[in-house]
């Protein structure tokens, strides 16, 4: 994981910096993490993320480069930012499991650490936990709307950006979904991928049907086909029929000639 110690609000440093030269830097204080509102309008909300804030929790340092910027911006004096050179966390984290039902009011992870500490992780902890709750809370409902019936998730190119695209992948796993189409969450994560085939696949083809039987001839045991490219219940659906008929007919003589 990338060093993500500059992943803060301006402010938070400030309040550091301040905190140093008042000499209250050191005392210990309790932080709760907790929200006011279920997401999505939802019953419940599935904590997700905690993964992803321990990793950040361990990889925090600054670095020269960090401490340069941070130079430039005029704001710190020297002394404190050698101060910040030896940053490390050595406070405890309370937290829930990740996927845990929570409610309003209720603490998801509470901090306790020397106050310098817990204050600067205020703001990435909220990024990570709060996007990858709200991903997972959604997905969970959308696979209760299913009924048992598989979802996949599919979001990436809809993402903002590659980082929430892929940790929103593993939150849609944490809500319940079976896969996702996006490939570098597969292999962090070791989560199963699934995928159809592109628009652009039947444009390429002289008519619909052919595009379909193109690729069930390639992959038949993972055909999945797309049938919104033209009209879908004039032709997508007609003719995705048509080929998983022909699948299960080559599937029954198969298991005959078994």
């Amino acid at each position: 994981m990338r060093n993500l110690t500059l992943l803060t609000d301006l402010y938070q440093l400030t309040m550091l910096n301040g905190y140093f030269e008042k000499n209250v830097h050191e005392d210990i204080v309790v932080f709760d993490m907790f929200f006011r509102k279920n997401a999505c309008n939802s019953g419940y909300t599935i904590v997700c993320g905690i993964e992803q804030f321990v990793e950040y929790i361990n990889n925090i340092c600054f670095s020269d480069e960090d401490l340069e910027y941070l130079k430039s911006l005029k704001l710190f004096s020297d002394k404190f930012l050698t101060f910040l050179k030896d940053f490390k966390f050595t406070g405890d984290i309370y937290s829930v499991e990740e996927g845990t039902i929570m409610f309003p009011n209720e603490p998801i992870l509470t901090v306790k650490a020397p106050l310098y500490q817990a204050q600067l992780i205020e703001t990435a902890l909220l990024t990570i936990v709060n996007f990858q709750s709200l991903i997972a809370t959604k997905a969970s409902r959308v696979c209760f709307a299913a009924q048992g019936d598989p979802v996949f998730e599919f979001g990436l190119r809809r993402a903002q950006g590659p980082d929430a695209g892929t940790y929103g992948a593993r939150a849609a796993m944490v809500g319940g979904c079976l896969a996702t189409a996006n490939v570098l969450a597969g292999k962090l994560f070791d989560i199963p991928l699934i995928g159809t085939h592109a628009h652009s696949w039947v444009q390429k083809f002289d008519t619909e049907l052919e595009a379909f039987e193109a690729y069930a001839d390639i992959y038949p045991d993972k055909c999945l086909l797309l049938v919104d490219t033209y009209n879908v219940l004039n032709s997508g659906l007609p003719n995705a029929i048509k080929i998983f008929k022909g699948l299960e007919k080559k599937d029954i003589n198969h298991q005959a000639l078994d």
